[in-house]
């Protein structure tokens, strides 16, 4: 066991610029926090791999250097090693959707000092069984929103939209996550048609809904800072179900600003539940619908969302 944090890091997040922005990052870590230890990121997995490797080992406080993916991923390290040590945020990413919901700043400075003096606080976690792309069963946790209909579509394409090849990666022009997830938004409204599905919240009766999209949501945004379940909150021991309807391209792209001021729950096309279970399948046989998981895209239907309450220890600013 050490004494000293551990930050894992992501490289590759935020458009593949956090690997020229960490010293920056680390001499504002340094300065604003104190010292710690660090390790690198080289692939897919590896977060949850280092994650899990250090709280076994008994670390206390394991901080997540990326975006959404690189949280998720030292998430569910943390709690297959059972969930004893604290998850900290040193954002970097693109997306930043729970960094948003728990208030983190985006400077780095006023980040590592949120991290030396936040409060820490147990909260909610997701836990999704879904079918890989392999077609095999597999289990993971999630912090903030779990959906499918548009939005596994959007974010393949944020991730296929980088920086220019030809420039360095630490010195490439990147557009906001905001702006990254609108361009991509729009671009899937006018392209993808609705989802058919079946779903059943809890005990009530399975029911078939056509969807432009379903969110079940732990945390409050989603999608670049989509205030997509303005209700939720992280320790209230349910999820935010939140259902937009088949409403068409146009009335898509014309209502979009609700979705980032989270007043399109007044709408009559979007439901909004509560549910500590979620079930749901292709309304069809042999269909495939894509999930995302907190920005990651980890396989499809058919699926199971289950609550676990106040499971997770996370240092808040």
């Amino acid at each position: 066991m050490s004494l000293l944090p551990l930050v894992i890091v992501n490289p590759a997040s935020a458009g593949k610029t956090t690997r020229g922005r960490w010293p920056g990052l680390a001499s504002d870590l340094r300065t604003h926090f104190g010292p710690f230890r660090c390790a690198f990121t080289e692939g897919a997995g590896d977060g949850r791999r280092l994650a899990a490797l250090a709280a076994k080992e008994g670390d206390r406080l394991i901080i997540a250097c990326g975006g959404d993916g690189t949280i998720n991923e030292v998430v569910n390290g943390i709690l297959e090693a059972g969930g004893a040590s604290e998850l900290g945020l040193l954002p970097s990413g693109t997306g930043g959707d729970f960094r948003r919901t728990l208030g983190i700043p985006t400077r780095p400075a006023e980040a590592a000092r949120a991290l030396k003096n936040g409060r820490t606080r147990l909260m909610d976690v997701g836990r999704i069984s879904y079918v890989n792309h392999e077609g095999e069963n597999e289990t993971r946790y999630f912090l903030g929103v779990a959906s499918f209909g548009m939005s596994p579509e959007v974010i393949e394409r944020v991730k296929e939209s980088g920086p220019p090849r030809w420039l360095p990666e630490s010195s490439a022009p990147r557009l906001s996550g905001r702006v990254s997830f609108a361009i991509a938004t729009l671009k899937t409204t006018l392209s993808s048609p609705s989802t058919t599905a079946r779903v059943q919240l809890d005990d009530q009766a399975e029911r078939r809904l056509t969807v432009a999209n379903l969110c079940v949501a732990n945390a409050i945004y989603f999608g670049g800072g989509m205030k997509i379940a303005p209700h939720a909150l992280l320790d209230d021991g349910r999820f935010d179900i939140i259902t937009i309807g088949d409403l068409g391209a146009l009335k898509i792209l014309a209502n979009a600003p609700q979705l980032y001021l989270g007043t399109h729950l007044r709408m009559a096309q979007v439901h909004h539940a509560y549910a500590v279970r979620v079930e749901a399948r292709p309304a069809r046989e042999g269909e495939v619908v894509s999930i995302e998981v907190d920005g990651e895209l980890p396989g499809r239907l058919p699926a199971t969302f289950e609550l676990l309450p106040r499971a997770l220890w996370v240092r808040c600013g």
